[in-house]
């Protein structure tokens, strides 16, 4: 484990009652002011592992510190340097905006001035001042992510602990949460997220964990993991007076690109290539070039790049977005041991 690592976990393990194994063996860490990401369906074990790092599920077996704490010997030290936003947010509907993270700062122990002025630079942070007096009940879906996300942040946490927080959330209200994700992480905040999304991991991690079935299946930058996978695909269409002149065209081409240095294939369909190679946005200018030097026009061009769902795919044999969404793994295994069937 790094020494400068503000979360390490050894070994985590976690089987629920009725044998269920949550999480089976995790092993990672991450590194102080990193934005970091699991990645994976539901029920994968992303959410357990998240509750017992935040202190709100013991572990079965295994080690896990955060902020250089050990989350079972000193739960009460690790939650003075973490917030946490869950899934299901947890709002006084009856309170403003304001009073609310008044509230959690007396809670947290500052005085009323203090909790008053913490209030007032949290709001503005999450673009929330407008309606800091209005009852947080009549907020949109948004704003009660953004204002649960302000209450994870009042004590100045060193670990932010995010559990698919824009799931449900229209495009607008995620980019928005987005925006207030990353300026976190640009003060210094360690950000840990939890989704299902492969373009939020995409956007925002700058390391991932790929979990599928309790287990970490694949660890690096989106990039790199995405790199792993293979090349772009640059997909262009031959134009021609007919479809013989196109077809012949097709195949000129593809002999032709074969032989550059860096495609490394090309596949010829009727009057369509599909090449691979290695950055397809910066070569297809030149392999556009090449194909008009030998008097091949293209009617039609796309570039289609790995992507994380093709990561998850190489490591476990199906897609996330097809992935039979059943609930976070703690409900799972909750209707399994009580002889519950999901309706």
């Amino acid at each position: 484990m790094s020494n400068d690592a503000i979360i390490q976990v050894e070994n985590l393990v976690k089987v629920y009652p009725g044998g269920t194994k949550a999480v089976d063996d995790v092993t990672f860490s991450v590194g102080e002011g990193e934005f970091f990401g699991f990645l994976g369906p539901n029920g994968a074990g992303k959410s357990t592992t998240m509750k017992i790092l935040g202190t709100l599920l013991g572990l079965t077996s295994g080690k896990a510190r955060v902020g250089g704490y050990d989350v079972t010997r000193d739960p009460n030290k690790v939650r003075s340097v973490m917030g946490f936003a869950m899934q299901e947010v947890g709002l006084d509907d009856l309170a403003s905006g304001r009073d609310f993270l008044v509230l959690q700062g007396i809670l947290y122990g500052m005085n009323r001035r203090e909790a008053m002025a913490r209030a007032t630079e949290l709001l503005d942070l999450v673009a929330l001042s407008d309606v800091a007096q209005r009852k947080v009940g009549a907020y949109s879906g948004g704003m009660r992510r953004r204002i649960d996300l302000a209450a994870a942040l009042v004590h100045n946490p060193r670990v932010l602990f995010l559990d698919e927080p824009t799931t449900g959330l229209d495009p607008q209200s995620r980019l928005a949460i987005w925006e207030h994700l990353e300026t976190l992480n640009e003060r210094g905040i360690t950000v840990f997220l939890t989704t299902q999304m492969m373009e939020e991991a995409d956007h925002l991690c700058q390391r991932i964990a790929i979990v599928d079935r309790g287990q970490i299946v694949a660890e690096g930058t989106p990039t790199d993991l995405k790199a792993e996978v293979g090349d772009d695909l640059v997909i262009m269409s031959v134009a021609g007076e007919n479809d013989q002149e196109r077809r012949l065209g097709a195949e000129k081409a593809g002999e032709m690109l074969s032989n550059l240095s860096y495609v490394d294939g090309v596949n010829v369909a009727d009057y369509d290539l599909s090449v691979s190679v290695k950055k397809g946005g910066a070569a297809a200018p030149d392999l556009l070039r090449a194909l008009g030097d030998v008097g091949v026009t293209v009617s039609n061009l796309s570039l289609s790049s790995p992507t994380l769902d093709d990561v998850f795919l190489k490591h476990t044999g199906r897609t996330i977005r097809h992935d039979e969404a059943g609930g976070d793994e703690y409900g799972q295994a909750m209707r399994q041991w009580m002889g519950l069937s999901r309706r």
